[in-house]
């Protein structure tokens, strides 16, 4: 069966390389896009490819007004969630590719989505050794009770920790076991420099790293009596590492209801 896509940021960094995708794909079809930096231009002249016959809109609104049947996300931090709970209220399953949302904004997607009956897939990072990250960061975690997080971005990502550090952090602190460093509570000096506590009912300790040279990358570090494991992601400088995972949930999210977190349901 076709499915029909509404693209938003379909000029930004990954949204270009969906664009490629979705309109080489021979079951996805580009119903609609939007960015509005490059409203009224056509979505494959906008991308650096041949003309495929879809005008750029301005807004979400005006995107939701053609047929489809999941919009993916890949716009800004401080517009996605309203985004979602639009697609959800018209009637689409959403791809959530954006960072910035917290466990709060999740939580009430969720209800929305499952109220409406919807699917809803979000990720942090839609790569899948990303995925194999997470994945091998919480089989550990079930072993060694320290773990912190060390986030590096480039010097200009806006949002902090990045979507794939704060994910991760959120997932750990619902399964970690109690560490034995001293509570930030109680120390002394500059407390801030241990980073932030995210997740609960076991916080995370997250370190963000923005630096030129970063394009992303993420570590979980776990530390028992005389020795240490690093588990890292790096990503390149190019987008297509996400946008595989992307049309693979872009695939998918039809079959599900409510909010699914991450890769990893999908792959298995």
């Amino acid at each position: 069966m076709m499915v029909r896509i509404t693209l938003v940021g379909a000029t930004g960094w990954v949204g270009k390389a969906l664009v490629a995708a979705i309109t080489t794909a021979g079951d996805l079809t580009l119903a609609a896009a939007v960015a509005r930096s490059a409203a009224g231009r056509d979505a494959g002249e906008a991308a650096g490819l041949d003309p495929v016959g879809v005008r750029i809109v301005a807004t979400l609104d005006e995107a939701l007004e053609a047929p489809s049947d999941v919009v993916v996300d890949y716009s800004k931090p401080n517009v996605v969630k309203g985004h979602v709970l639009a697609a959800l209220a018209a009637g689409r399953h959403v791809v959530v590719g954006t960072s910035g949302l917290g466990a709060d904004d999740y939580a009430e997607i969720h209800d929305a989505a499952v109220t409406l009956g919807r699917g809803v897939v979000a990720a942090g990072n839609f790569s899948i050794t990303a995925t194999l990250l997470r994945r091998f960061t919480l089989e550990a975690a079930k072993y060694v009770a320290d773990v912190e997080i060390i986030d590096y971005a480039s010097a200009k990502k806006p949002d902090t920790p990045s979507g794939t550090a704060r994910e991760l952090a959120e997932m750990l602190a619902a399964v970690r076991q109690a560490p034995t460093s001293k509570p930030v509570a109680e120390l002394s000096g500059l407390p801030a420099t241990r980073g932030a506590a995210v997740g609960q009912p076991t916080p995370v300790q997250v370190h963000s790293l923005r630096l030129p040279s970063f394009v992303l990358s993420c570590e979980a570090v776990f530390g028992a009596p005389d020795e240490r494991l690093t588990i890292r992601h790096d990503a390149g400088s190019s987008a297509l590492p996400y946008v595989a995972g992307t049309l693979l949930a872009a695939r998918k999210v039809g079959t599900r209801s409510g909010l699914t977190r991450g890769l990893d349901a999908l792959l298995d």
